[in-house]
């Protein structure tokens, strides 16, 4: 059994692992002090004194009382010893603490560790994991679930912003990420090659996170998902081991990553790099964008079931963004090469003019995604979203969007907090692309569904409460309603849930299993499970 930490200052080591004989501590300690990179003799020999006079350290290991705060404000001095000042904050600068999309996420751990390389990951690794500290990973801090990607007091924050590097390959076949980098970032590297890849819709999304959870594009009915797309991931295990997973290699890890959430370690990946399909032509995208007012919402649902069943499924060059706010809806219509009017939209060509936010334009991914990232609200606020998923139908949108229309109505008038009602389409073809790249976790449908998500933006915390129930009801509503009409799927896009989400019980319970199987193989001692703060953990599933 490990630590499980609670807000207490004691822990008892009663809850801890195995507890050593007393005459084994001192080894432990110098074999630990060992293990760090770099350290001259005199560094050992006085960070080993410094650990072996520790009665919070002796007690943890012991098994008697010991200070939660003592052990980790210890981590962090020894992290700062050995990695140096630049890459350990202690105390956290506010700017380092808050840099994170929502607000309400915000803490201020106890230090901030960031890595310069896969090795000052190990290293951080082997400090928390020896000292049983509570920590958290950031990769572009844009997740909205508190603990997800920050931790408080006492805690260590692993801050992946420097591990942005961008290499594209000499023969352009793939692209190297580094975690901490942003697809907006990304797609601009790579814009000057002709190339893409698959990956966020958002340009201020971090590479991560998004793998992590599957990572939904806009031409994934061809594609299929962001993780699907991984050649290699390099990461750092529980013990501080770096170690590749791909086809060929440890395989069960490599399918297990793709969408199976900050289960198994820290990472770097290879992804397939795809060429324009006009070699010639950089402005290889079709996008355009459309607002309407409310009252065309149900004939929208009718276009949109109507392109779901038939254009979807006869052209997967195209997806539509369809984006209900409170009062106009946004239509988006993007085509993976520069036709003029793809026929798979004709469902929407029919609907009433609107006020065009994007004329019909042909540009390349990076320019549609910095324009995405503008039309996104650039307040300091607090965020949050939420996931549901149903089969396609029109009258069950209408049903659903009613219900929320009239909540999402009134709390905006008693709060200010902004809603949106997302239908996201997943084709047939979404899972079969997936699975001729080797397959992942995520148990997707095999049939086409839509995936609903909503954006949710608010100021005042007092408000939680209220704010988010209209999220909650709704999918509740879903739930309900596709239950009834034998429409209901239970996958939900980790990608999209909220805290209280469980995504991974949606995989099905062969994928479950075989996700603890390999999490239990590659951390056997439970690290990510019993020391990482908060996420979508298989320890909660």
């Amino acid at each position: 059994m490990f630590l499980s930490w609670s807000a207490a200052l004691l822990g008892i080591c009663g809850a801890a692992a195995a507890v050593p004989p007393a005459g084994e501590i001192p080894s432990k300690i110098n074999a630990f002090i060992l293990s760090l990179p770099g350290l001259p003799p005199t560094q050992v020999r006085a960070l080993t004194s410094t650990y072996s006079a520790s009665s919070d350290v002796v007690g943890y290991m012991s098994g008697k009382p010991y200070s939660q705060n003592a052990l980790t404000s210890l981590a962090c001095f020894t992290a700062q010893f050995v990695l140096g000042n630049d890459s350990v904050g202690i105390p956290v600068s506010a700017q380092e603490a808050d840099d994170n999309w929502s607000t309400a996420v915000w803490q201020i751990p106890s230090c901030a560790i960031i890595p310069n390389n896969e090795q000052d990951v190990s290293t951080a690794v082997k400090i928390i994991s020896f000292l049983h500290v509570k920590f958290a990973i950031r990769s572009g801090g844009h997740s909205p679930s508190p603990g997800f990607s920050t931790i408080g007091q006492p805690g260590i924050l692993i801050d992946m912003q420097k591990l942005n590097q961008i290499a594209l390959s000499a023969d352009h076949s793939t692209v190297t990420l580094g975690p901490g980098a942003r697809w907006g970032d990304v797609y601009a590297a790579l814009d000057q090659y002709d190339l893409g890849v698959i990956g966020g819709r958002l340009p201020n999304v971090g590479v991560g996170g998004l793998i992590l959870g599957g990572g939904y594009f806009h031409f994934s009915a061809m594609y299929g998902l962001a993780a699907d797309n991984v050649k290699n991931f390099e990461l750092v295990l529980a013990n501080g081991t770096v170690m590749n997973a791909s086809v060929t290699e440890n395989p069960d890890l490599y399918w297990a990553l793709k969408g199976g959430g900050p289960n198994f370690g820290n990472r770097l990946m290879a992804l397939r790099s795809n060429k324009s399909n006009a070699r010639r032509n950089r402005h290889a995208l079709r996008s355009q964008f459309c607002a309407r007012s409310k009252h065309l919402v149900p004939a929208i649902f009718d276009a949109m079931t109507e392109w779901q069943e038939n254009g979807a499924i006869d052209d997967t060059l195209g997806t539509v963004a369809l984006i209900v706010g409170l009062e106009t809806t946004e239509v988006g219509l993007l085509y993976a090469q520069p036709t003029y009017r793809p026929d798979s939209f004709t469902p929407f060509y029919g609907l009433a003019a609107g006020t065009v936010v994007i004329p019909p334009t042909n540009g390349t991914l990076a320019e549609v995604t910095t324009i995405l990232g503008e039309s996104q609200s650039q307040l300091t606020e607090r965020h949050d979203y939420r996931a549901a998923s149903s089969k396609i139908d029109a009258q069950l949108y209408k049903d659903v969007y009613n219900v929320w229309q009239q909540q999402a109505s009134a709390v905006y008038n008693a709060t200010g907090a902004n809603q949106t009602f997302t239908i996201q389409p997943w084709p047939a073809s979404l899972a079969a692309a997936s699975k001729s790249r080797g397959g992942n976790a995520m148990g997707i449908p095999i049939g086409s569904f839509q995936a609903w998500t909503t954006l949710i933006d608010w100021t005042n915390a007092v408000q939680d409460e209220q704010v988010r129930a209209v999220s909650i009801n709704t999918v509740n509503t879903w739930t309900s309603l596709a239950q009834k009409r034998g429409l209901y799927e239970s996958f939900l896009f980790m990608n999209d849930c909220s805290r209280e989400q469980n995504p991974l019980a949606g995989y099905g319970s062969a994928n479950l299993a075989k996700l603890k199987s390999v999490a239990m193989k590659y951390d056997p001692t439970g690290f990510f499970q019993n020391l990482q703060n908060n996420g979508f953990l298989l320890s909660k599933a």
